[in-house]
């Protein structure tokens, strides 16, 4: 009698210290059963969560074991990318975007003009590279009125899930904005505003270096400081909104840059996109403005 009162209290203990029961999958009836695996076998998160939502308010009772399909299978994809991101070599899981636009027109004018991007990033487990070239070119009468150009590359180290630090290097040549050569350099720190499905801000912000060759023959070098904003907003599955902001500031002529752009998918990879660049030089040569605009309406192409 004595070892049984003294073995209650351990019993009770090992009772409270249990783990619930598992959900019980047989609570799930075969049509609902049949939907989520469906929605599973499709791949997609959205199709996932809605049918999960609905399926709960339909079977309350196998609330939880509906909720266990879905993240036997998020775990799953989560295990996946890691393994997938962890294999990789460095010329892997690149995904990106080519942009081309242009116009001509004959008769009373005879214009023609030209516009191409081509973004690319390659997303790991710690680092994140972004590759971008632009270029736009037009003419009118034969006289070349645009010419435009960029190259950059940008490394990010990821220091946590919305921080990270970056280093950025920059190419630039316009001679109708007053220079034909401009070398950037720069490296900050970042942080993921806002992170969602939906919705993506980023922010960066550090010290720089730029070397500029003027059309007057004019050479600077100096410090600047560096902040850039990229902010992406699905308003549906089919259209969104970009909004990219850069900014320069130094002793002598400070930049500022901004683009707006409204995506629209076509079918497949292809989209339909008109976007408005903003570009402000604060001390140009003699002769040439200090804002300069262009619009674009192009096919976008991504993979």
């Amino acid at each position: 009698m004595t070892t049984r009162l003294m073995l209650l209290p351990l019993a009770f203990g090992l009772l409270a210290n249990a783990e619930p029961n598992d959900p019980d999958p047989a609570l799930i009836p075969p049509q609902i059963r049949a939907m989520l695996e469906a929605a599973i076998a499709s791949g997609n998160e959205n199709d996932i969560t809605t049918v999960v939502k609905y399926a709960r308010n339909a079977v309350p009772e196998a609330a939880d074991a509906i909720d266990a399909m879905a993240d036997v299978w998020r775990d799953e994809k989560t295990a996946s990318r890691s393994r997938t991101l962890r294999e990789a070599t460095f010329f892997d899981l690149w995904h990106g975007r080519v942009e081309l636009g242009g116009f001509a027109t004959t008769g009373n004018s005879r214009n023609i003009g030209l516009t191409g991007v081509v973004d690319l990033t390659r997303e790991g487990l710690r680092w994140r590279h972004k590759l971008r070239f632009q270029g736009d070119y037009q003419e009118s009468f034969d006289v070349t009125s645009r010419e435009h150009y960029v190259a950059s590359y940008e490394p990010n180290f990821k220091l946590s899930a919305n921080n990270y630090v970056y280093g950025a290097a920059q190419y630039e040549s316009d001679r109708f904005l007053g220079y034909f050569n401009r070398l950037s350099a720069s490296s900050g720190a970042g942080y993921s505003a806002i992170r969602k499905p939906r919705m993506t801000l980023d922010v960066e912000l550090g010290p720089a270096f730029r070397h500029t060759e003027f059309t007057d023959g004019r050479i600077e070098s100096a410090l600047a400081a560096r902040g850039n904003l990229n902010f992406v907003w699905k308003l549906t599955p089919a259209v969104s909104v970009t909004q990219n902001a850069s900014a320069y500031v130094q002793k002598f002529n400070s930049t500022v840059s901004a683009n707006s752009a409204l995506n629209a998918k076509l079918w497949g990879p292809l989209s339909a996109q008109l976007s408005y660049n903003v570009q402000y030089e604060s001390e140009p040569p003699a002769g040439r403005q200090t804002t300069d605009t262009i619009s674009r309406a192009s096919i976008v192409y991504s993979f």
